[in-house]
């Protein structure tokens, strides 16, 4: 790695961002500029662009200016991460040409639309990220159901405890589809479709269309489970119900015996 060799970060920090007072604050109080649904800050030749999805961006800034950054863009955090997750990435500048090879961005020029374009792309991965990582826990925590249900015939799970892992399922869920069109081409590129070439370049690294049509499935995969439990869960209740019919019958049964014989 070469001496002109910088870090690029890209890291998400909460579920969304109150990103009109975040704008309203970056812009009073730092070197900032508004693109729609980005914010880019400059460190004196170093970028951060934070996305109004809960995500950060780095371009060759140092760590204390992260950390002073993250502390003040926090307080407008909507939901913070407990566990962030985030992507490094290396980029030189001046190779007289656009790729990426090994996690390293190749870039004939670092003007502030070229790495915001990229950074739409990297930000869009750190989401998908996220929102696989959600997807995942939440088949890993209720994969012992299915297991359940074939094994034994039912869900051994009071109805609290089923109703809880349902809400749980669909939050999941609904947090992913209403966050999906985050994975769209942004807007930016209707303005300035000439960077779309090095958005698609690192779209098409980082794989965002084959990773969100596995997301898909994985969620296909938990609505079935929510499905099937809904199933299980009107399965209880109707036998509940089927018993205390029966029970009410043979109450009845024994009090006109009682009569008959009294």
């Amino acid at each position: 790695m070469n001496e002109t060799t910088k870090q690029c970060l890209s890291i998400c920090l909460s579920q969304t961002f109150d990103f009109p007072a975040l704008s309203h604050y970056l812009l009073d109080s730092r070197r900032a500029q508004l693109f729609k649904e980005a914010l880019l800050i400059d460190h004196k030749g170093a970028i951060s662009v934070i996305f109004s999805y809960g995500v950060a961006v780095h371009w060759n800034v140092k760590l204390d200016d992260r950390r002073i950054l993250h502390e003040e863009i926090l307080g407008f955090a909507v939901n913070p991460l407990e566990e962030v997750q985030e992507d490094l990435f290396h980029y030189s500048v001046g190779d007289g040409q656009n790729r990426i090879h090994y996690d390293h961005f190749e870039l004939e020029s670092d003007d502030e639309k070229s790495l915001l374009a990229i950074s739409h792309a990297m930000a869009q991965s750190i989401k998908l990220a996220v929102f696989e990582q959600q997807a995942l826990d939440t088949i890993r925590t209720t994969r012992h159901l299915p297991n359940s249900l074939a094994t034994t015939g039912r869900i051994r799970l009071s109805k609290s405890a089923l109703a809880k892992i349902r809400g749980q399922l669909f939050l999941t869920k609904s947090d992913i589809n209403l966050n999906y069109d985050l994975l769209d081409t942004p807007d930016f590129f209707w303005q300035n479709p000439e960077y779309q070439p090095l958005y698609s370049m690192a779209a098409n690294y980082l794989e965002l269309a084959q990773r969100t049509e596995v997301l898909t499935k994985k969620l296909e995969t938990i609505h079935e489970l929510l499905e099937m439990l809904a199933d299980e869960q009107k399965h209880q209740h109707s036998s509940a119900l089927e018993w205390i019919i029966i029970w009410l019958i043979a109450v009845e049964i024994v009090i006109s015996l009682v009569e008959k014989l009294f």
